[in-house]
């Protein structure tokens, strides 16, 4: 368990933070860029969670805020560190998860016939936005996996939870039938 009794510490004061691995890199690093990220995404998601009033997909969500604290643990520790612990890593039974609740939930839903635009009710829009803040965590990752080693459960996880949130906010919008759906070109003049 972890135990926090001091909240700073000074010694990022010169611009580094510690990785898992007590390694020290910049703040601009791209590996602490990638986990930033992913944080920044769970702090999205528990503003929507506390919007949230369907207990199952607020379960969900909550399920999904721990994982991302499993995956920024993942990626704070790079592989191949010798450490006298066994890293906390995403695996496969974790995505397999959000699979099965992907499927769940998108079997209330009809069958999309254009595009969602973010937005409906607060909580989907919450949802939409948590969605973008999740791609652009996946973007990093994938960014950092050119460079580094990276988990394929982990690429895999941060994949499918942008799935879980679309779906998720579209059954915050009454099961779809709030979504507000793009029409192509309907802004022209003329």
């Amino acid at each position: 368990m972890v135990t926090l009794n001091k909240i700073y510490t000074r010694t990022g004061d010169d611009g580094s933070t510690g990785l898992g691995s007590g390694e020290r890199r910049s703040k601009f690093d791209l590996r602490v860029s990638a986990y930033g990220t992913v944080d920044e995404t769970n702090a999205v998601i528990g503003c929507a969670r506390a919007a949230c009033t369907d207990r199952l997909l607020g379960d969900m969500l909550m399920r999904v805020q721990n994982d991302l604290f499993d995956l920024g643990a993942d990626l704070a520790t790079p592989s191949g560190t010798d450490l006298p612990y066994d890293p906390l890593r995403i695996d496969a039974s974790q995505v397999t998860r959000l699979e099965r609740e992907i499927d769940l939930l998108n079997a209330r839903l009809d069958p999309l016939k254009s595009f969602v635009l973010p937005g409906g009710t607060m909580l989907s829009a919450q949802l939409h936005l948590a969605r973008t803040v999740c791609r652009r965590a996946e973007r990093l990752i994938v960014e950092l996996a050119q460079t580094e080693t990276v988990g394929e459960p982990a690429l895999r996880y941060i994949n499918r939870l942008s799935d879980l949130l679309f779906v998720a906010a579209r059954v915050a919008n009454e099961d779809g039938k709030a979504d507000v759906l793009w029409v192509p070109g309907q802004s022209r003049s003329g």
